[in-house]
């Protein structure tokens, strides 16, 4: 049985007014990908634009993979709390879905889901997992529009000619249509049908994830029998739509009077795809998509919000994926129950630019085993601060600064500086351990569920 929330109202103290939230999570950028954090190879003006106007974050992280970061940002705990298999939501979690609506918030979900039910029916031990996950219906949200709500093998396409679950309706349109744009309509005719608020819209995209195919802006999507053709060449078509449709959202919410009521987070699931390559500040970042590297975790975190957040502001403040569910807690003035254990630290003071509890470090639980070609992974538990990365095996790594880089320091090189950081980060690795572990957490399994020895 889920615990319920509790709206938290202070007796002769007036509460301002619950914004509307639009959080919108890119599939596969890292931070090199942007113009606002130093990138040069792809057009993000929309995106740019609002990190100018709003709030920028130069230490927000994501786990490595797809289903560890929206199981993580979904429910504000860290992965061995409530991991069971790749592309799976225990049902028995409490979205951030959940608690806005009981909050008071109209709620809408538009983009991709893949958290129902993943395995195809001939991979092995399929059975075991086999629509396991959280039902998009019971996840909180009044209306929803989403790509993969139910099995892999009947997902469809996510680009030309999408397949959507559409209000409890399974929709493929025809080739003429772009799925992105598809789920930023429903965005836009949702924000107009409930413009008195307040709104919780979550919005995780489609791009731009692999296959990296052309966009309507692409001159071969002219031609409807080149639309499905794959080249990583389209990936910088595919960065510059995603940044078209934000663009869109924002205009959106100004013709219906709304941007100045309305919080923008911008922010990814993970790094760039691993065949790609992109220039920031002048070096070039090979994508870390799927590892444990700065360049598969490391993603940009932007807040906009006119009149509330100061323009042009950046932070070096630690976030990662588990701390959007207490933010949202604040913004919605709901108290989170005792009972409930939530790893996340709300950064809404730092958005106000109050003084508020600060991240001393990140933790990552990262084992997206069980699940259809998740065979190349392996478990990796690690934590991290502004400039030192530590695995539960030893590895210690220098990170220091605001790109990309890691170098590992090896036993004999260490210094007092980082000697004092591994030991930091040791405890942090065993306080974040603490507490309740899913029992598929507990043990090791290779990519078919088959146990492993322990680590």
């Amino acid at each position: 049985m889920r615990l319920p929330f509790l709206i938290l109202f202070l007796p002769c103290v007036a509460l301002a007014k619950q914004p509307n939230v639009l959080l919108i999570m890119a599939d596969d950028i890292g931070i090199e990908g942007f113009g606002c954090y130093g990138g040069t190879s792809y057009e993000t003006p929309q995106i740019d634009k609002l990190a100018k106007g709003g709030l920028r974050f130069t230490h927000a992280y994501s786990q490595p993979l797809c289903t560890p970061t929206r199981v993580q940002i979904m429910t504000g705990r860290y992965n061995h709390r409530n991991w069971s298999y790749f592309g799976i939501l225990d049902p028995a979690e409490k979205t951030f879905g959940h608690m806005m609506k009981e909050a008071g918030y109209k709620t809408c979900i538009s983009g991709k889901w893949q958290l129902q039910s993943y395995d195809p029916p001939d991979f092995p031990n399929a059975e075991r997992r086999r629509g396991q996950g959280m039902k998009v219906t019971l996840a909180g949200f009044d209306e929803h529009c989403l790509f993969h709500s139910w099995h892999t093998e009947k997902k469809g396409s996510r680009y030309a000619g999408p397949t959507y679950f559409k209000n409890g309706k399974l929709v493929t349109e025809t080739n003429n249509k772009y799925g992105p744009d598809v789920s930023v309509d429903f965005i836009l005719d949702f924000m107009n049908n409930n413009r008195d608020g307040p709104m919780f819209v979550y919005y995780p995209m489609a791009l731009p994830h692999w296959p990296m195919v052309p966009t309507p802006d692409s001159k071969e999507w002219k031609d409807p029998e080149r639309r499905n053709e794959e080249d990583l060449r389209y990936f910088e078509d595919m960065v510059a739509y995603m940044d078209k449709l934000v663009g869109r959202l924002v205009d959106g919410l100004v013709k219906l009077g709304l941007r100045e009521d309305t919080l923008i987070l911008f922010y990814s699931d993970n790094g760039t795809h691993l065949e790609v390559s992109s220039i920031m500040n002048g070096k070039a970042v090979q994508g870390g998509k799927a590892t444990p590297k700065q360049s598969g975790i490391r993603v940009p975190l932007i807040a906009s919000w006119p009149g509330k957040i100061k323009p042009g502001r950046s932070t070096s403040d630690l976030v990662d994926a588990s701390d959007f569910f207490p933010t949202l807690a604040d913004l919605a003035q709901v108290k989170i129950p005792n009972q409930r254990q939530i790893d996340g630290i709300s950064f809404a003071p730092t958005l106000h630019d109050q003084p508020g509890k600060k991240r001393q470090w990140c933790f990552f639980w990262y084992d997206p085993r069980p699940g259809w070609d998740k065979d190349r992974f392996s478990r990796s538990i690690f934590a991290l601060d502004h400039d030192y990365k530590l695995f539960s095996d030893g590895r210690l790594f220098d990170i220091r600064g605001e790109e990309m880089r890691e170098t590992e320091i090896r036993l004999g090189d260490l210094g007092s500086k980082a000697l004092q950081a591994k030991n930091k980060l040791k405890k942090a690795i065993a306080q974040a351990m603490k507490g309740p572990i899913s029992k598929q957490a507990r043990q090791v399994v290779d990519a078919f569920g088959n146990p492993l020895p322990s680590l």
